[in-house]
């Protein structure tokens, strides 16, 4: 492998005695990118990122970040990326301050360089005035914006964020991400999993894990234009399962997932297929049975290949 990436892997594989929790994964991600790493739990993220960070070791493949290889120069990764787990890693019993002063002394940020750094990042993070207040009081999208803080104290070039915005309300996730974005703008390169499908949007490339494999890797255009074989409906109709069964069991259709209190049906032809859709919920009594095609979405795509990989395994 060469250097020219911030992150490089060839057949990464960890094993916890007979389970294979990252199974042979290769894939690049470029300095300054925003590289967002998806799939269901269990799927093996957060383990390659332990892995990636020198915090466990692989048991078989190899890695590199930022030109350090995660197997023989771990120490030298960790002084050089930032890392926030999913859990809050902070001392809810310290100041703001206090927890920011803490993690520059752990990463060797001088004396000379801490005030006006610290001063920069509470202004970042919005906790000006805020200095003093303890950590355990507030809420989780502050909390977040100062544990991204302290990750980024000794001006890391990458950082690794799992979960960062798991638990926030919408708003704080907008403000956080908009964070990131100016990380990236920054030059800094940004490896983040999330769950959150109107996050990975705004990613510039998107790695799938499920059951340990990395399933599919490119931009969010070219995976739903690559993957979603036919067209998308999305249903409005009560009750839900209702609705669900009856679409399902029309034809032309491939596959139908609720998305949230709405269903999406991909079919082979939506002018054909939506008309008859709504005129079959209409005669069986489900209310609202509004149908309209819509541009795919990425969990639509997520859907399909998390089904497509489950298939196949079965």
């Amino acid at each position: 492998m060469g250097t020219a990436y911030a992150v490089e892997t060839e057949e990464l594989t960890r094993r916890f005695g007979d389970f294979v929790a990252v199974d042979k994964v290769t894939l690049q991600v470029e300095p300054g990118e925003v590289f967002g790493f998806l799939g269901p739990n269990g799927s093996g993220k957060t383990t390659t990122i332990r892995m990636l960070c020198g915090l466990i070791s692989p048991s078989a493949g190899s890695g590199r970040v930022l030109g350090f290889d995660i197997g023989r120069e771990s120490e030298a990764i960790k002084a050089r990326i930032g890392y926030m787990s999913q859990k809050f890693s902070l001392y809810p019993d310290l100041k703001v301050r206090e927890n920011l002063a803490f993690y520059a002394d752990v990463y060797g940020v001088g004396r000379r360089e801490r005030a006006a750094r610290m001063a920069e990042l509470i202004e970042m993070a919005g906790l000006s005035g805020r200095e003093g207040e303890l950590t355990a009081n507030l809420s989780g999208g502050w909390k977040q914006r100062l544990a991204l803080a302290c990750a980024i104290v000794h001006r890391p070039r990458m950082l690794f964020l799992d979960e960062p915005t798991g638990g926030v309300d919408p708003e704080a996730r907008r403000a956080f991400w908009e964070l990131i974005y100016d990380l990236a703008q920054q030059g800094v390169t940004v490896f983040v999993t999330t769950h959150y499908m109107d996050e990975a949007e705004h990613c510039n490339r998107i790695g799938l894990m499920y059951g340990g494999k990395l399933v599919a890797l490119d931009t969010p255009a070219a995976l739903k234009q690559g993957t979603i074989d036919g067209e998308v409906l999305e249903i409005e109709g009560s009750p839900q399962d209702q609705a669900r069964d009856l679409v399902a069991a029309h034809p032309g259709v491939r596959e139908v997932a609720p998305h949230g209190a709405r269903l999406h049906a991909i079919v082979d032809d939506a002018g054909l297929r939506g008309p008859q859709i709504a005129a079959a919920l209409g005669a069986a009594g489900v209310e609202g049975g509004r149908v309209e095609q819509i541009d795919p979405s990425l969990e639509d795509v997520f859907v399909t290949l998390v089904r497509q990989q489950a298939a196949g395994q079965g």
